[in-house]
């Protein structure tokens, strides 16, 4: 023990004679009594349970908020390095435990968005037969040629898991299911397009039954837009809008254009789909000189699977089926009074005839961004992986004020429906069929700028991404609204309460 002299001007510390305490044995010779130990052990539990207590209640006030207790004096320094946060654990939804009819394979087609409605169908059609999918298979041989696999896009893990109260999901076959499918035992097939259901049930599954392992390929479009059960729309929208995530190296380089575009104001996403690929397909070469458009006719005719060979391209934009021009673009943009210098990120890949053709977007809307220019080197590992590089401008496309589409493919349809489903951002659907009589008209002086600004405002007054019921048109679904664009079972309407999808 010590003791503390008061008449020195400091503290001195003696040493106390050593205090014998014996446990047994209570006659004259104890040092300490009983009642005396008892007392010194109740005194010393009290103090532990007491600063335990006190312990206990600060770490509440750290889980409990900022506030919680900070009238108190903290006994730690003020410097004290704060301790980082555990993230919480996941929980995961249980498992759906259901017999196993077989093994569903998916080979996806086509370009990003295509593929990604696609993944949402054969979900539903997995989910439907009770059998295992095995983790879609992406395109790498159309023009695009993107060796990306799944798990460079989206978040596996977080697609299997996410799903896993609906259907089983694995990233590859068992091996001795491997094996069956290495020597040959296992059906490939197209699905027909625009199926319902039941054509899964009562045609898809007595395969699956009978050879356990299907291959389905060229999944896009086989599953109809309108007439099927509520519960079947609802899981298509949970995919898409919630198992469907980019990678976290996607996310973290959308979130870091968005916030470059941000800290300069508002801007405007122009999906200007004036790319070689999709002049070449459509066939549409208005603008074009002689020598691209030879250029264009040969890559057509290279490509089997574009079916369409000999088209006539002025009926064809008269008709509104093709992409407006960067001209034409500029047109009207100016005409429906967008800002000349609000900055227009371009969504899209190489513009075909470079910026000779954009000339004319650039001298009326002089602040045009793309991401090549916003992150330069941060691109370098999405080089040619064209794929990754149309999930990062999906991103920007719904963080944006404005979404303009100039041609309704497959991007500018799901990035619509997910724009209403974000809660009905601004979507300006422009009315190609009457854009491009205007524009001739007004080229031709049969319009004035005023005639044909107003008339441009006027068409598109409604036609800005408001809620809306998908056209219907029985036996034609190729012409009716496609599901994925206006997604309506799963919407939230502005006057509703709020309802779960």
């Amino acid at each position: 023990m010590c003791r503390v002299e008061e008449t020195s001007g400091k503290c001195d510390y003696k040493k106390q004679p050593e205090m014998k305490i014996k446990i047994f044995g209570g006659g004259k010779n104890s040092m300490v009594s009983k009642p005396r130990m008892k007392q010194w052990m109740f005194r010393a539990l009290t103090t532990v349970l007491l600063w335990t207590c006190f312990a206990q209640l600060m770490t509440l006030g750290e889980m409990f908020g900022p506030n919680f207790f900070k009238a108190w004096p903290s006994c730690f320094t003020q410097s004290a390095p704060e301790l980082s946060s555990v993230p919480p654990k996941l929980i995961l939804p249980p498992k759906r435990l259901y017999k196993n009819n077989g093994y569903l394979m998916v080979s996806c087609n086509g370009g990003l968005n295509q593929m990604r409605a696609a993944i949402c169908d054969m979900v539903v059609v997995a989910r439907y037969l009770n059998v295992t999918l095995i983790v879609p298979e992406l395109d790498k041989t159309s023009f695009w040629n993107d060796p990306s696999e799944f798990k460079d896009i989206f978040d596996v893990d977080h697609f299997i898991t996410s799903l896993r109260d609906e259907v089983r999901i694995l990233k590859e076959l068992p091996p001795r299911v491997q094996q069956r499918v290495d020597q040959g035992m296992f059906l490939s097939m197209q699905p027909i397009s625009w199926s319902d259901i039941s054509y899964y049930v009562h045609q898809i599954l007595p395969l699956v039954r009978k050879h356990k392992v299907v291959q389905l390929n060229k999944t896009d479009t086989r599953l109809a837009n309108n007439e099927l059960p509520l519960e079947i729309q609802k899981l298509r929208c949970r995919v898409n809008f919630n198992a469907l995530r980019f990678t976290s190296q996607i996310e973290e380089l959308g979130r870091k254009v968005v916030k470059i575009l941000r800290e300069k104001g508002p801007f405007l996403v122009l999906h200007l789909r004036y790319e070689m690929d999709m002049l070449a397909f459509s066939g549409c070469t208005h603008g074009c000189n002689s020598e691209e458009e030879d250029e264009l006719t040969r890559m057509r005719y290279a490509y089997p699977w574009w079916k369409e060979k000999i088209i006539n391209s002025e009926m064809k934009r008269k008709e509104g089926l093709c992409p407006l021009t960067p001209e034409e673009t500029a047109l009207v943009l100016k005409a429906l009074g967008i800002d000349r210098n609000v900055q227009i990120y371009i969504a899209a890949g190489e513009i075909y005839g470079g910026e000779r053709r954009m000339a004319p977007l650039a001298k009326e809307f002089p602040n045009l961004v793309r991401k090549e220019t916003l992150l330069r080197s941060d691109l370098k590992f999405f080089q040619n992986h064209s794929s990754q590089m149309a999930a990062l401008d999906y991103l920007v496309a719904l963080e944006s004020d404005i979404f303009v589409p100039t041609y309704d493919g497959n991007m500018a349809k799901v990035v619509e429906g997910h724009r209403r489903f974000l809660g009905f951002k601004k979507t300006i659907l422009l009315d190609r069929k009457l854009l491009v009589k205007l524009v001739d008209e007004y080229h031709n002086g049969l319009l004035s700028w005023d005639e044909f600004s107003d008339t441009v405002k006027e068409v598109h007054s409604n036609r800005m991404g408001n809620p809306k019921k998908r056209a219907v048109i029985p036996d034609r679904p190729k012409e009716e609204d496609y599901f994925y664009s206006n997604p309506q079972e799963c919407l939230q309407l502005l006057d509703e309460p709020l309802r779960r999808t």
